[in-house]
């Protein structure tokens, strides 16, 4: 099986959030498991030199975008034991950041069909093109539409993930000529409620439509959750699926972690109060380990549910001996608050403004709580790293965060829990959290977090068993197809009892009708029917 990873964004070369961690790690873990994964990606102009370096030119090609043709040269590198494929345009990608600029739709729309384009060039074809966030949707809809017929394209299926249905890619529908090349017939695949919408051509071609979890699988088919795409997504929910990220535990390993004070494992943790006592010195708070630390690393923003915490930290300082580290940047509203918070209770809060990645490190080891009240949170790995260090997140239960993190209510979880979006349940599983810190039983709770398995092992076998069924799929019809196409002229009625409506099957008539029954039945079901037709033909035709 060859699986090509399409992300904007990808570990260790070039990275804004955690689609970039796990473009970083899934191809890795699906490598590990013999499955021939290879990732692609923009070569951004930001990418260290040192990587560059690295890259050897494979060639150059022309892409088309609309009515015009755009150079594209080809790069490879090797990172992890994973090819990497680097495609180069300079206008597009030698820019500062990786998001943001006024041509965006222009960008990945080149990007999108570069994927394609660049197959026969690296003489390597995917039997799946596994495409991530609106970035790269139009990889389905070009594939779709211009290059399933191909010559060197045939066969191959395209699976979509969402990792965030917030940002879709909208834009005016002005760009479906001059910039997408989309042909007129083809617009209602991206048009959605009067704009173009990248996401939208994802979830409509792809054969496949993923999340990042199988909560927020399901909760993207609410509107409260959906920013709109609900409809679409419910009409095409016998397609979607969830399934949880992991993280790279090599690279998170406190045992390991050279930018840590101490290291420890589950075995020994002692050396995480030293860790402790160095952060809270580090920030200017009193360096007492009978004083739980609760851990804050976010972007500071409404959604992150910021909002919640500006309601009612302050009301916990004075009703609790209790401590946060603070690092993030985002609305000034926000900063502002805990900059405050910093001013008022230096000896209890410490702040940094912005994102310090050697200090996210040190805070996941020297907190003992890690707090995560996210209004919505597809994924989340910030809770799975705090598990990784034996740090007890304290989250939201939704997306992600509810399927990761279990109450220790239940004398079996691994962190607290409160389900409303409200700042008094919050402030409920704060108080929790504390409690059991004070309590006798806290290092076991410490130890059950540190042997949290959150590596990518179990999802990369999801992953593994979903790109099969949709090889698998094509095989069957393909048995199914043969088995249909025998001696025509016979016109022999066969009759067996259906297993979709309990109904028959004639298998005199043409064969869309077993497609269309094969479409409404599961894949064991469908394979079934191919050994009951199998029997069949040897039966009246002899073999």
């Amino acid at each position: 099986m060859k699986v090509l990873y399409v992300a904007s964004e990808a570990l260790p070369f070039m990275a804004s959030g955690g689609l970039g961690d796990v473009a970083g790690s899934l191809p890795v873990a699906l490598r590990k498991r013999l499955i021939g994964c290879r990732v692609v990606m923009p070569l951004y102009d930001g990418i260290k030199q040192e990587f560059k370096d690295q890259m050897k030119f494979i060639t150059s090609i022309s892409v088309p975008v609309s009515w015009r043709r755009q150079y594209c040269g080809i790069f490879e590198a090797k990172a992890n034991g994973v090819i990497y494929y680097f495609l180069d345009n300079q206008y597009y990608f030698k820019r500062d950041g990786i998001y943001g600029h006024y041509d965006d739709a222009e960008r990945f729309a080149f990007f999108a069909r570069a994927v394609l384009e660049i197959i026969p060039a690296i003489d390597w074809k995917p039997d799946i093109i596994h495409c991530n966030d609106w970035q790269s949707a139009l990889t389905p809809l070009y594939y779709s539409c211009y290059y399933a017929n191909k010559m060197g394209y045939e066969n191959i299926k395209t699976v979509f993930t969402i990792h965030n249905i917030q940002y879709q890619g909208k834009y005016g529908d002005e760009l479906l000529n001059d910039v997408l090349g989309i042909a007129p017939e083809y617009s209602n695949l991206i048009m959605y409620d009067g704009l173009v919408n990248f996401m939208k051509a994802g979830i409509e071609c792809a054969n496949k439509v993923t999340t990042v979890s199988p909560t927020y699988a399901k909760e993207i088919l609410d509107p409260w959750y959906s920013y709109g795409l609900d409809p679409i997504l419910n009409q095409r929910s016998w397609k979607l699926c969830g399934i949880l990220n992991g993280i790279d535990t090599d690279n998170y390993n406190p045992e390991t972690d050279k930018d840590i004070w101490a290291n420890y494992n589950a075995d020994d943790f002692s050396n995480k109060a030293k860790n402790k006592a160095e952060l809270q010195k580090m920030m200017g708070m009193n360096v007492d380990p009978d004083v739980p630390v609760v851990g804050i690393v976010t972007r500071l923003v409404g959604h992150k549910g910021v909002d919640l915490m500006k309601e009612v930290l302050e009301k916990s300082l004075y009703e609790r001996n209790i401590q946060y580290v603070v690092l993030g940047s985002g609305e000034w509203e926000y900063e502002n608050y805990f900059r405050y918070l910093h001013d008022k209770y230096p000896d209890k809060v410490g702040i940094t403004i912005g994102f310090v990645p050697d200090l996210a490190r040190k805070i996941y080891a020297g907190a003992d709580l890690f707090l995560m009240p996210s209004k919505s949170e597809p994924c989340g790995l910030s809770q799975m790293v705090a598990l990784r260090y034996g740090t007890l997140p304290i989250v939201r239960e939704t997306g992600g965060l509810k399927d990761s993190i279990t109450d220790c209510g239940d004398g079996q979880g691994n962190g607290f829990t409160f389900k409303t979006y409200d700042a008094y349940d919050m402030l409920g599983a704060i108080y929790r959290g504390v409690d059991a810190y004070n309590s006798k039983d806290w290092n076991v709770l410490v130890k059950r977090a540190l042997e949290c398995d959150m590596s990518w092992g179990k999802s990369a076998n999801e992953y593994i068993k979903m790109y099969r069924s949709l090889l698998t799929y094509d095989k069957s019809r393909s048995q199914l197809t043969s088995a249909f196409c025998f001696n025509k002229s016979l016109h022999r009625k066969m009759r067996f009892p259906s297993l979709s409506k309990g109904g028959i099957i004639d298998l005199s008539e043409s064969f869309p009708v077993i497609t269309r029954c094969y479409a409404l039945t599961a894949l064991e079901k469908a394979i079934k029917i191919t050994q009951i037709i199998k029997t069949a033909r040897k039966r009246y035709f002899g073999y």
